[in-house]
């Protein structure tokens, strides 16, 4: 019989960069635990590494941002899911502007949504994080979004 680490070892998660800020202190991170949770009303799920710097600025956070990633955007990704907010700014190192509420929206990201955090839950390892999405745009429609097998050779700022 197959383990359950054998079963996610065929998904290929879509990957996003989630932002948020709080307390004076931008955050971000390469996330792939996400998904839509309900249609009416909009709610997006976001599960963030107890481990990782953004899930501490989030927890004080009031939203959060989330950041569709394509091919394009490999430089993000890289940024996001390979450096740790514990040890530089990531902000420095890409173009962004304050979006609602004053949290980084990724100027390359082809697409994002935002909302307030509805609600907050740990989930193991990681803490589920529900949002109401009230603002969205798409920039460019991209016809393949980056997976989890593009950035399966990423050294991690943190582990998950």
């Amino acid at each position: 019989m197959d383990s359950f680490d054998d079963v996610t070892e065929v998904l290929d998660y879509p990957m996003f960069v989630v932002t948020t800020a709080s307390n004076g202190r931008f955050a971000g991170c390469l996330a792939g635990f996400a998904t839509q949770i309900s249609i009416d009303p909009a709610r997006f799920l976001v599960g963030l590494s107890e481990k990782n710097h953004t899930h501490r600025v989030a927890l004080d956070a009031s939203r959060l941002v989330v950041h569709l990633l394509d091919a394009a955007s490999m430089d993000l990704a890289r940024l996001f899911g390979e450096r740790t907010g514990d040890e530089v700014d990531k902000f420095a190192s890409c173009t962004w502007q304050p979006g609602p509420d004053g949290v980084p929206v990724l100027a390359d990201a082809p697409a994002w949504f935002s909302g307030p955090v509805h609600d907050h839950r740990p989930a193991g390892d990681h803490t589920a994080f529900v949002l109401d999405v009230d603002t969205a745009e798409v920039r460019r429609r991209s016809t393949r979004l980056l997976r989890l097998s593009d950035v399966a050779d990423f050294d991690p700022g943190h582990d998950a």
